[in-house]
């Protein structure tokens, strides 16, 4: 036990926020009988809090009969867990190659310098965490910074404090014909690591993300806007609005199965990840709007 204590006490310097134990015991009976259900566990406990606390921790351990050590250890191996509080807006930088030449390592200076932080801290308020990547797949438009899924190419050090002030302000839904923030992804399967891109099939001036859906016994398949921030998509069968579908992938034929539960209106979030490192997570109800890109 004192071996535990040390290892979690090395990282989470930050002074817990109240937990409530019935919320923890409800997620662990949700995925009580779920295959890898650690993860999925790890994930719907974050997403309540935002990190994973030391208490919740201890709670999944006496729970489900993992040391703490076993359960630590899932915890730093995947890199979008966090043991530590994130702020309420996440800025990252990437630092790249391409990034990097075009002088990535002064915008990431002037963040600190602004936040009074160093990349992979949270400031004092948790207003901002900082973070840096080794690549966005991006190279073209570099240096790249995201600020809450938000992609601002070309960043020069002088555009730091006004990127800032947007972010504090709340920024805005993207404009897919104005907004230059905007960024095509390419996702692929969970399960066989194929691309959905499908070169064949265009939304918003784009190659469309495939799949299949299945819903009340039918099954037909989805074309979705690879645009980060455009919800435009094309489907075989007509998608009754609220309706939660599982989504297929169309070259395995596996299901891509809800690992966390959706903030706005508790239907599974579908995980998928990123070429260039990170994944999108997506609601699987039709007309929830929710969306996260982590990235790892």
């Amino acid at each position: 036990m004192k071996q535990d204590t040390a290892i979690l006490n090395r990282d989470n310097l930050y002074a817990e926020e109240e937990i409530d134990s019935k919320d923890i015991l409800r997620i662990l009976e949700k995925y009580a009988r779920s295959r890898g259900g650690l993860v999925a566990i790890l994930e719907e406990i974050q997403s309540k809090y935002g990190y994973l606390p030391e208490t919740a921790l201890r709670t999944v351990s006496e729970r489900t009969g993992r040391s703490l050590v076993d359960i630590y250890g899932v915890a730093a191996f995947y890199r979008f867990f966090s043991l530590k509080p994130k702020g309420k807006h996440l800025a990252c930088v990437c630092l790249g190659t391409a990034c990097h030449v075009r002088g990535a390592q002064e915008v990431v200076e002037e963040f600190e310098q602004q936040l009074g932080i160093t990349a992979g801290q949270t400031t004092e308020d948790r207003e901002f965490t900082l973070e840096t990547v080794n690549c966005l797949g991006a190279c073209a438009l570099g240096p790249v910074v995201v600020i809450d899924g938000h992609y601002f190419s070309k960043v020069e050090r002088s555009k730091v404090k006004q990127l800032l002030d947007q972010g504090r302000k709340g920024l805005d839904k993207l404009d897919i014909e104005k907004d230059e923030r905007i960024f095509p992804v390419d996702v692929r399967c969970p399960h066989c690591n194929q691309s959905f891109k499908d070169e064949t099939f265009i939304i918003d001036g784009y190659p469309s993300l495939k799949a299949n859906v299945a819903m009340d016994h039918k099954q037909g398949w989805i074309r979705m806007s690879s645009l980060y921030g455009s919800y435009n998509v094309c489907t075989e069968h007509e998608i009754p609005e609220d309706m939660i579908v599982s989504f297929i992938c169309p070259h395995c034929d596996s299901e891509i199965p809800g690992t966390s539960t959706c903030s706005e209106c508790e239907a599974p979030m579908m995980p998928m990840p990123v070429d260039g490192g990170g994944r999108i997570k997506i609601c699987t109800r039709r007309g929830c709007k929710n969306r996260m890109l982590d990235l790892v």
